[in-house]
């Protein structure tokens, strides 16, 4: 499952993995030397997988140099990659505001459908989201949760992203950025937890258990316990201990046998 900060885009791995050929013939060389086949007047895709295979090997100033020239060159992925190492502070000294500037250069430039680039954009859209959900200390970027809510609503909708439609249906519940609206919460929970969401599945089930589902609500749950990662397990196991408290010993009975069958035959209702 992919969550918040964490969230990357599966296009990288997959494009990494077909680079990985290609790439490690660049060898050892240092970025830029005669030996190395890349200079800054190489073509953007050149630069790219020469800074994927310097990343790769360690040689992450190599990378940045090369990502550097292949963005001013209108590389997408290499915007992505040097916008994710100034937020995780990977390679380089962490920058949120020079991520923030890069993701939204991807953001603004759009992406066509079905673009190899789709994925990086994506990526862009969720990281912006998340900046503008908490705004970044000591810059002129604020808190701007309806922006936010805006952001997460396009990855949810129009790329189906779990993650996105969790994030959503968590501002809804809570009136962050915008009204209140449990129904439409329901809904971007149900869809991420039938994309693989654990979090939804359980968020999902407390909604209901709230409405007075006790048994099914408490079955959502106990079965997100069983799937989530270990990551998410603390606030999962906490809210789920609390509706068990609260129910009936029959909704308890009733509520581990529909968990067992939800996680054995993947209940898609």
């Amino acid at each position: 499952m992919m969550c918040g900060s964490e969230f990357k885009s599966l296009k990288v791995a997959v494009l990494g993995m077909s680079l990985a050929v290609g790439a490690t013939a660049a060898g050892p060389a240092r970025a830029f030397d005669p030996g190395a086949g890349v200079t800054k007047e190489s073509g953007p895709f050149a630069l790219f997988k020469f800074g994927f295979s310097a990343y790769k090997n360690g040689r992450k100033d190599e990378a940045v140099e090369a990502y550097r020239y292949a963005a001013e060159k209108g590389h997408t992925g290499s915007r992505w990659a040097l916008a994710n190492m100034y937020a995780y502070g990977d390679g380089v000294t962490e920058n949120d505001l020079e991520a923030f500037k890069i993701y939204s250069e991807i953001a603004q430039q759009g992406v066509e459908p079905g673009s190899e680039d789709t994925g990086y954009f994506v990526n862009a859209l969720m990281s912006l989201a998340g900046y503008y959900r908490r705004g970044i200390p000591d810059s002129p970027v604020q808190a701007d949760l309806p922006r936010a809510r805006q952001l997460y609503f396009q990855a949810a909708s129009a790329f189906g992203v779990a993650e996105a439609q969790f994030q959503l249906a968590r501002m809804l519940l809570s009136g962050e950025g915008g009204t209140v609206n449990v129904q439409q919460a329901k809904k971007w929970l149900n869809r991420a937890r039938k994309n693989g969401h654990a979090g939804a599945m359980g968020v999902f089930g407390n909604v209901l258990f709230d409405e007075g589902q006790a048994a099914r609500g408490l079955a959502y749950m106990t079965a997100a316990l069983d799937q989530c990662s270990p990551k998410d397990r603390p606030w999962l196991q906490s809210m789920q201990e609390q509706a068990f408290s609260l129910a009936s010993e029959d909704d308890r009975r009733v509520a581990i046998a529909m968990a067992q069958n939800m996680n054995l035959q993947q209940d898609d209702d």
